[in-house]
């Protein structure tokens, strides 16, 4: 009897031994499995992260359904909490794709030259500097591929509406550019129709390519001035071509680095000299004369068709210089 017990005894310590070795094989195999499991979640989320970081479409994606969400949980949180008479107005209309039409970038993201002319343009003309850099940034991008200096189209931009991309003149010109949209409708079909005038990206893509068939027909710089403000057919064009490359020359000080007065006047007009050999649009930048003009980036450069003094001289403001006076001109008409 006393054998039998021990047997059973021995029998069910074994047994126990058994089961405790099981558990903590269990115990052991799921903790080394929640280890592995947690290092491939935590690689996973980084293999994620770096994949949305090259990927911006998808960034804006999540951000916008990100957005979405909570202004919908704020405006169900604020429909429960007030009175539904006092409801925000502003929530009700939410929609976070608006910054996407909005035509602006941040000054920081230019490089040194773009962010001086765009600072410079913005204290003068009394616009934000935020939609002048992305108009200096469009300027830079569209002169490299037209072939245009990108001062002379800012400077076009200056003269002709002093950067209000709702401007229209008398005779239907429209936009920054002031172009002809009734002349040019074909060349904004695929922008979608005559009313991408006032988009001012697609505006100034517009007029930069009027720009260069004006300076093409006419075979110079000055004489597609002539032709872009209207006044092919005229003994003149009132000093426009003077007015525009005296700007333009101050915008190229700029981009050099030089000091200008935001409120600096346009000097006398002391020789106006044609050039008819070859447009501004075609000489290389390296070639100038003009050692500004050589700082401008991947677009062409050309002594000015006027002589501007070398520094700009500042005059005593006054309130033409707080906010420049633009004549209403016929602009563009050539097809």
């Amino acid at each position: 009897m006393t054998a039998m017990n021990r047997d059973v005894s021995e029998l069910v310590s074994s047994a126990r031994a058994g089961v405790s070795l099981f558990v903590q094989d269990v115990v052991t195999g799921l903790r080394q499995v929640s280890h592995n499991a947690l290092a491939l979640l935590g690689l996973a989320a980084v293999a994620v992260v770096v994949f949305l970081s090259g990927r911006d479409d998808v960034r804006h994606g999540l951000e916008s359904q990100v957005l979405s969400w909570l202004v919908d949980r704020a405006t169900a949180r604020t429909q429960v909490a007030v009175d539904p008479e006092l409801n925000n107005v502003l929530l009700a209309m939410a929609e976070p794709e608006a910054i996407q039409r909005a035509t602006a970038i941040d000054p920081a993201d230019l490089t040194r030259q773009q962010a001086a002319v765009a600072y410079w343009l913005s204290r003068r003309y009394s616009v934000a500097p935020e939609p002048v850099s992305r108009l200096v940034q469009e300027a830079w991008d569209v002169g490299r591929r037209a072939g245009v200096e990108p001062t002379l189209i800012m400077a076009i931009m200056a003269i002709e509406s002093s950067f209000n991309p709702f401007a229209q003149s008398h005779v239907g010109a429209q936009g920054l550019m002031q172009v002809m949209t009734r002349i040019h409708h074909d060349k904004y079909q695929i922008f979608g129709g005559q009313n991408a005038a006032f988009d001012p990206v697609t505006n100034l893509r517009v007029g930069v390519q009027v720009l260069k068939e004006c300076i093409q027909r006419a075979g110079s710089l000055e004489g597609g001035l002539k032709y872009y403000v209207g006044a092919a057919n005229l003994a003149n064009d009132g000093g426009y071509a003077y007015r525009v490359l005296a700007e333009q020359a101050f915008l190229r000080q700029v981009a050099a680095g030089q000091k200008v007065p935001v409120n600096v006047s346009t000097p006398a007009q002391t020789m106006v000299q044609a050039e008819t050999s070859a447009p501004q649009m075609l000489q290389p930048a390296m070639g100038s004369a003009h050692p500004e003009a050589a700082a401008l980036q991947g677009t062409g450069a050309v002594a000015p068709a006027v002589v501007i003094p070398p520094a700009a001289v500042p005059t005593a403001p006054s309130a033409s210089d707080t906010a420049p006076i633009r004549r209403a001109e016929q602009v563009a008409l050539a097809h």
